[in-house]
């Protein structure tokens, strides 16, 4: 018999876990509608018909051969003949659609989505004139040498904003080119145009704070002197202001402008995600700060130079609550790449990485968060030190027969695991091989791990619940039976991380056996109800904008290898033994976790294999499926809204797959 524990990224899509080909929610509802076994196999030939059209799919996904063989041999092994017709649906579906990431280029992209043109602009004139308020907005600009053409690019795309009531800010920190101070000097005929020329060479952060000296404003932007703003980018901002009259702090999506001046690499962020933040400087561009808060905390720190902005947003946040910092998911900065430029090389400003390293332990520091942060090369590292009495942590694993996968995984567990106080509870589901059977009775015996014998049908919720009721560890960490642990340090980080104020449910980086990404974080709406972020990444991949190497919240964290308080797991209720009995049960979970005011952090750090698969059963029964398909409705009536919104994906990024590619329309905005 093969192992009753369900794979978690099975779970999300089913029984049968799929590449991110099949992934569209159409194709998801059609694979496992239920049918009886005659209707199922009339399907199945009628879709053995479309074979021939995943040739022109593939083409024009332009992949290359032996790309797409790799994902239809990983689809096959997951789930046969009929995963592999499902792939090729789904794909020929997304390939007429035109919402592939490959076919759908950013210009093309900005060509249907994100382009102004006259009725655009009449239609946005038509909103500024909705605002029940016209807020002035201080733009900030030190500048210092700036090439010319570039500082007058920069100062023109703020005259020409759609929104009105702006006034620009510049500080010259003592420049020694008389072009760029040329350039300045022919805007003085410009009252909303304010300069001061400073008689020293102070760095950015003074020079940032003689600008910020001129500002009239209620608010504040950032701009840098070679960047642009978007026509539109107040208009957003002051949009938002209105919208949330209680935020302090508001940023924007931004994209690049390479070296002919085209628009590139766009940066679609999630909504605010402290732990995503203390990972990277994901506020900026566009930010825009109350003015009387930018005051309140002292403006720009002299010492901070090529982080000011980081370490500004840092002491910001310490005075205000989360719900305060609002994220416009529109791209309203143009960020100019060139050979000095952090935009278009990280190492270009190395003091600027200190710096950060040095803003966030201060953070930290002020905050008394026992830890310390350092630049890892993608971003930086948060490492969260533990208690001297480290909590006692029960492992719970659900299994039945499986010895192989169980014998491993728990070896591993004894062989590469640091964290010094953890017990371990198998949850036996009617196991009945004579080995296996032998193997938990050793087991029993052992004085850090106990078996619970569970017997009944397969219901991976009721048997955690039971286990964590019965658990003795002040945390519990859900573990799959077909998980191998790979770094030492997994457990003392998932625990460091959980223990944190305001933590719900920590997730790990789980690999495929083949080495590839199998969970980075789960993303709600991908594939209809969620899905793996950054699926099948290789080893060395950073992911989107390194989100697939860095510390940040999700929605939502796989249970096949899950750290969370004992208490916070009772108080959510555990999972939903009723509804959900094998899958989307850690999706609700979580979300519910988020209900409770928690954040759910994933962290690359944790490193574990998880064989997926390896003990799964057939999968095509008509009952396997119409419990599926219950499922699936109850998450949709449950969660319906919440799954097309998540606040750590973006609506401009698509649901049909989880390599954050374009999305092809942008989904409606989540009102403010």
């Amino acid at each position: 018999m093969p192992s009753f524990v369900r794979p978690r990224d099975a779970r999300l899509r089913g029984d049968r876990p799929t590449d991110s080909l099949a992934s569209s929610p159409g194709a998801l509802r059609d694979a496992h509608a239920g049918p009886a076994p005659l209707q199922w196999l009339q399907r199945q030939v009628r879709r053995a018909r479309r074979v021939p059209r995943l040739l022109s799919a593939v083409v024009a996904q332009r992949r290359g051969p032996m790309q797409m063989l790799r994902a239809i041999a990983r689809i096959y092994r997951a789930s046969g003949a009929g995963g592999v017709l499902r792939a090729a649906s789904a794909l020929e579906a997304r390939t007429r659609q035109g919402d592939t990431s490959a076919a759908l280029t950013y210009a093309r992209w900005i060509a249907r989505h994100d382009s102004i043109d006259e009725t655009t602009r009449a239609a946005l004139r038509q909103r500024l004139a909705l605002l029940p308020q016209q807020p002035l907005v201080s733009v900030v600009m030190p500048t210092y040498n700036a090439n010319p053409a570039w500082l007058r690019a920069a100062i023109e795309s703020v005259r020409s904003q759609l929104y009105p009531r702006w006034q620009l800010c510049i500080a010259d920190d003592a420049s020694t080119d008389a072009q760029a101070r040329q350039v300045l000097a022919s805007y003085a005929d410009d009252a909303r145009i304010k300069v001061v020329y400073r008689s020293q060479n102070g760095h950015i952060s003074a020079a940032s704070n003689s600008a910020l000296a001129l500002a009239d404003g209620e608010w504040i932007a950032l701009m840098d002197h070679d960047d642009l703003l978007k026509e539109d980018a107040l208009l957003w901002m002051a949009e938002a202001i209105c919208q949330a009259p209680e935020a302090r702090l508001f940023y924007s999506d931004e994209d690049k402008l390479d070296a002919s001046g085209q628009r590139c690499d766009p940066y679609f962020k999630p909504d605010w995600n402290l732990d995503l933040f203390y990972s990277q400087n994901m506020f900026s561009h566009l930010g825009v700060f109350h003015a009387a808060l930018v005051r309140q905390v002292g403006g720009f720190r002299v010492g901070m130079e090529g982080a000011q902005d980081y370490d500004l947003v840092l002491r910001c946040i310490e005075h205000i609550a989360p719900d305060q910092i609002r994220h416009v998911a529109r791209v309203l900065y143009h960020w100019r790449t060139h050979p000095q430029s952090t935009a278009d090389n990280a190492g270009a400003k190395p003091y600027a990485q200190l710096a950060g390293e040095r803003a966030l332990n201060a953070h930290f520091q002020r905050r008394g968060i026992r830890g310390s942060v350092a630049h890892v090369g993608n971003g930086y590292r948060a490492r969260y030190a533990l208690p001297s009495a480290c909590p006692l942590v029960t492992l719970v694993i659900p299994t039945r027969n499986g010895l192989a996968l169980l014998c491993r995984c728990i070896d591993s567990i004894r062989a590469r695991t640091d964290y010094p106080y953890f017990d371990i509870l198998v949850v036996d589901n009617g196991s009945d091989e004579p080995e296996t059977l032998a193997y938990l009775e050793a087991l029993a015996r052992q004085a850090d791990v106990e078996v619970l014998r569970m017997d009944g049908p397969f219901n991976y919720s009721a048997l955690n619940n039971a286990a964590v009721a019965h658990a003795r560890g002040e945390l519990v960490a859900l573990l799959n039976n077909d998980t191998e642990v790979i770094s030492p340090d997994w457990l003392s980080e998932m625990v460091s991380i959980a223990l944190q104020p305001g933590v719900g449910a920590v997730g790990a980086r789980l690999w495929y056996s083949d080495g590839t990404l199998q969970h980075g974080g789960v993303v709600l709406g991908v594939g209809g109800v969620a899905g793996h972020s950054h699926k099948h990444l290789s080893r060395d991949g950073a992911g989107y904008f390194g989100r697939g190497s860095l510390i940040q919240s999700f929605s939502a964290v796989t249970a096949a290898c899950l750290v969370v308080r004992r208490a916070t797991y009772q108080a959510a209720g555990g999972l939903d033994e009723v509804n959900l009995k094998v899958a989307f049960n850690d999706v609700d979970f979580c979300l519910r976790l988020c209900a409770m005011g928690l954040r759910n952090v994933w962290t690359p750090y944790a490193e574990l294999y998880h064989h997926e698969s390896a003990t799964r059963g057939s999968d095509e029964t008509p009952e396997k499926q119409q419990r599926f398909a219950s499922e699936v409705r109850y998450m949709l009536e449950r969660w319906g809204d919440t799954l097309r919104r998540d606040p750590a994906y973006n609506r401009n990024l698509t649901l049909a797959s989880e390599d954050f590619a374009l999305a092809s329309p942008p989904r409606e905005s989540a009102p403010a």
